[in-house]
């Protein structure tokens, strides 16, 4: 139980490091990089079955926002609550 939320706690942090280092991942030294390619292996599917049911939110002309990462986010805050 304990290492369920340690866990769900370092998938938190990765799932915001990942969102900011996205559009940088090819600069990423080699040392980050496999950090980076470890998460984005756990990420990457969840986000694309995500986005097949989630349409990104209209928040102005021609601006809209991805709310698969949001999702992701509130169901990891929901387990770490529940655990």
């Amino acid at each position: 139980m304990y290492f369920a939320k340690i866990f769900i706690q370092i998938l938190i942090v990765g799932l915001f490091l990942y969102s900011k280092l996205l559009p940088y991942k090819d600069k990423l030294n080699p040392q980050y990089r496999s950090i980076f390619d470890f998460f984005n292996s756990i990420f990457s599917p969840i986000f694309n079955f995500l986005k097949t049911m989630i349409k990104p939110f209209q928040v102005g002309v021609g601006l809209a926002v991805d709310m698969t990462q949001i999702l992701l986010l509130v169901i990891f805050l929901m387990l770490l609550n529940f655990l």
